[in-house]
């Protein structure tokens, strides 16, 4: 079984890299080996499915450039395959005087970003558009939009298979052997030879950068996020998304309104740090990943930086009526027993060796080897764009 390429990771940015790697090379022999049983079954597939403008990303950045030009590529491969989307636009709402200096800093990194038609809304604007919202001041974002991102990977898949390539399941890498000649990647099934590999793991990129021998300077530290549903006879409260003005020092948004594409309304998420990688119910537990974590030199100085900012997240996951508090930042009429439980996902958030948690997409190329170790969200929006950098990285 020899290849060209392997590339491990069946989520929107291993398929993205692959069918672009396909694309540029129809006659390479490309493989990608995926541990569960299909596509997207993980961070893909367990987003609230925004497409994201790029407005919040530090000018310069690999998320804002990548999310800038992923942005139309997702958006215009959605129009060319029929799946589902709108640009819905979303506000970013200041609940206090206090916060309107970190809205303004938003709305420049936008303006630097390209962001056209970005526009400052008074509270008697913004209550036209989400009339039970509350704040002192907002932004109004019209690129914003959500769509169906399993879809992507299902279609992506789909065209992929259609020009050769091939795509193997239930297949967990165990070991990776890099020769001078080729790479040899053994599975729980089976053992694959290639001239390249690229991982494109999530929530095991650290453990697959490891056995490639790499330096251990970052692991991931999984934080999962929780969301609740709003019944049915409230969805008409909210009609587009609506964002808190987020912490600067802290890699999440914060609790936010989001329209999905199936119709519901989702609310939350929180950020809980997780007790197993692909833990998505509170008590789920991993004794290895978890001894990982706590170990960790950068996770205790994590503790010792967030530490109160954690527990608070702790509590809202624990108490409905804490999050029901949080959420009425925002739509001050919203009651506990509007809310239905809805599901969660797992970010996997990288961390370096002196308490960092990694801003940016983090790539790193060795030889004939490419390792996506950080890749959170605006990852799905910018997977056309992510992927494309990659498929050059391996023609270099």
């Amino acid at each position: 079984m020899n290849y060209d390429i392997v590339i491990i990771g069946a989520g929107l940015v291993g398929l993205a890299t692959a069918y672009q790697a396909k694309l540029k090379n129809p006659d390479s022999k490309i493989l990608i080996l995926e541990k569960e049983n299909d596509v997207s079954l993980h961070q893909s597939g367990h987003n609230s499915g925004v497409i994201h403008s790029g407005i919040y990303y530090k000018p310069g950045s690999l998320k804002a450039k990548n999310c800038i030009e992923g942005y139309n590529s997702i958006i215009n491969f959605a129009k060319e395959y029929d799946i589902q989307y709108d640009l819905c636009g979303k506000i970013i709402v200041a609940t206090s005087q206090e916060e309107l200096p970190l809205l303004n800093n938003i709305y420049k990194r936008g303006e630097e970003n390209g962001l056209q038609n970005l526009r400052y809304l008074s509270r008697e604007e913004f209550r036209e558009i989400e009339p039970h919202c509350e704040g002192v001041k907002a932004i109004k974002v019209p690129q914003t939009g959500i769509i169906d991102y399993p879809g992507i990977a299902r279609k992506i898949k789909e065209l992929f298979e259609e020009l050769g390539g091939e795509v193997k399941f239930n297949n967990e890498v165990k070991n990776i052997i890099n020769k001078e000649t080729e790479i040899i990647i053994r599975t729980n099934i089976s053992e694959f030879k290639s001239r390249k590999l690229v991982s494109c793991a999530g929530l095991y990129s650290d453990k697959i950068t490891k056995m490639t021998n790499e330096k251990n300077d970052v692991i991931i530290i999984p934080f999962r996020g929780e969301y609740y549903k709003l019944k049915d006879e409230k969805k008409h409260l909210v009609k587009h998304l609506i964002y808190p003005v987020p912490d600067p020092n802290f890699p999440f948004l914060g609790v936010h309104f989001t329209r999905m594409i199936d119709g519901n309304i989702e609310a939350g998420p929180n950020a809980v740090l997780a007790f197993k990688k692909e833990g998505y119910k509170f008590f789920d537990f991993n004794l290895n990943e978890t001894v990982q974590t706590l170990m960790w030199p950068g996770f205790r100085k994590i503790v010792a930086k967030y530490g109160r900012t954690g527990l608070g997240e702790i509590h809202r996951s624990l108490s409905k009526t804490a999050f029901t508090h949080a959420l009425q930042k925002l739509l001050p009429e919203i009651q506990e027993h509007d809310l239905t439980t809805g599901g969660a996902g797992v970010r996997a958030q990288a961390c370096d060796r002196n308490g960092g948690l990694i801003d940016d997409f983090d790539i790193v190329k060795n030889g004939n080897i490419i390792h996506v170790r950080n890749a959170p969200s605006p990852a799905a929006t910018s997977c056309f764009s992510i992927g494309n950098k990659i498929s050059e990285l391996i023609e270099n």
